[in-house]
């Protein structure tokens, strides 16, 4: 898969290709992640890449000019002869709300650009003709694109085939398949302070532990996310399981 991000801030992207599972993935070449900074394709010697916004207003608007010609030069890296040009997805507070399902999408692109905005965001046109999808990570603003950018890499990362060491793991995890919270886990020693482990996990009983990890997913969904709860069909065995 090849990612490339368009940021006024490169250098952030080097925590995900210097540590942990998403650095792995790059050095392995699951995954190829580039940089573009807009700043390289201004024309003036201040290197702008905003101005005031018309109306007025506080803040400053990315403008297109900059923005398109990076976007521009990274499909042209991207392109491959029989393969469809990469999608754009802009991170940003007005987009739809990213989730798992939109992950598990995502991470079947072959290709894919990231737009990370700044200042009081970027000017609409450029949205209307170069980008694909808005993505928001919630309801609430940070300063700039980036750090929902790196979200969104680490979460699609996971996705990819050998990424990580166990491949149950990320189907294990929350919302891997349904909207269900993962389940409590537990590590050495058995008692910390008086706070034991459960006995079922501690049995070797391997359907005893399972269907003690759902009822704990189940539980925990329905009293922590009851929006999700109620996306759910219950089965037959689940429905038995909250009732005890």
């Amino acid at each position: 898969m090849q990612v490339s991000v368009i940021t006024l801030f490169p250098e952030m992207f080097d925590a995900l290709s210097d540590s942990g599972i998403t650095g792995r993935a790059i050095e392995q070449g699951l995954l190829t992640l580039a940089t573009v900074n807009p700043r390289d394709f201004t024309e003036d010697r201040h290197n702008s890449v905003d101005d005031r916004p018309y109306g007025g207003g506080p803040g400053m608007v990315m403008t297109v000019a900059p923005l398109s010609k990076a976007i521009g030069s990274a499909k042209l890296k991207m392109d491959a002869p029989g393969k469809p040009s990469p999608k754009v997805v802009y991170m940003s507070p007005q987009g739809k709300r990213l989730d798992q399902q939109v992950i598990n999408e995502l991470a079947q692109q072959d290709s894919l650009i990231v737009l990370c905005g700044r200042y009081e965001g970027i000017d609409e046109r450029l949205i209307d003709a170069e980008v694909d999808k808005e993505l928001s990570l919630g309801d609430y603003v940070i300063s700039g694109g980036e750090l929902a950018a790196m979200v969104l890499l680490d979460a699609m990362i996971r996705q990819l085939p050998d990424a990580l060491g166990d491949s149950d793991s990320a189907s294990q995890d929350s919302f891997a398949s349904r909207p269900l919270l993962d389940c409590p886990h537990y590590s050495r020693p058995e008692d910390v302070a008086g706070r034991v482990v459960p006995s079922v996990l501690l049995s070797g009983d391997h359907e005893a532990i399972r269907r003690w990890r759902l009822r704990q997913s189940l539980i925990r969904t329905r009293d922590r996310r009851p929006d999700l709860f109620a996306q759910l069909q219950l089965s037959d065995e689940e429905c038995k399981l909250l009732d005890d």
